[in-house]
């Protein structure tokens, strides 16, 4: 098995991992920082959005199972990529929608993903695509944070729409 990894910002890491692994083909989803200057940053650092990071999540798939545009599209359902800075109350540049290309052909495939979304969500896309730098692994306990705290008022109120809205648009790809 080949697999891809694709690294996707797109508010609090949290929702996106729990809607993508949700996703069959989805082999593994870490959550991580980058996109800023600061080595090794912790949560707390990020949270002041000082640093430059954004909270995004590094997305592992099997293309023969569930191809890049499923991956992309769900990306684009799962958070509103027409905020600036923010994704509902959570606000700044850390909460930021970005895309983090590893080479080219990445950015080729992200932009194409970027025009799609501007067909579907009116008023302009913000979406950034930024070169990846350094990727740092966020702490163990924002890892798969979903499914370890389910009854979370974070959860409820916010990851659990988000996690619904992917299952209904790609209810052919679910585990």
């Amino acid at each position: 098995m080949s697999t891809t990894t694709y690294v996707l910002a797109g508010g609090c890491f949290w929702c996106l991992d729990a809607a993508y692994r949700a996703l069959r083909g989805v082999t593994d989803v870490v959550s991580v920082y980058t996109g800023g200057s600061v080595e090794q940053p912790s949560y707390d650092a990020v949270c002041t959005g000082t640093t430059g990071h954004a909270e995004a999540v590094a997305v592992t798939f099997d293309p023969e199972t569930i191809p890049s545009d499923v991956i992309l599209d769900a990306f684009f359902t799962m958070h509103d990529p027409t905020q600036l800075n923010r994704q509902g109350n959570d606000v700044g540049t850390q909460y930021r929608s970005a895309m983090f290309p590893a080479d080219a052909e990445q950015r080729a495939i992200f932009e194409a993903a970027r025009e799609r979304a501007a067909e579907l969500w009116p008023g302009e896309i913000v979406t950034t695509i930024e070169p990846l730098g350094a990727v740092y692994t966020a702490e163990e306990y924002h890892q798969d944070f979903f499914a370890k705290n389910p009854t979370q008022g974070y959860c409820l109120a916010v990851a659990v729409p988000k996690v619904n809205k992917v299952r209904a648009s790609f209810a052919e790809y679910l585990r």
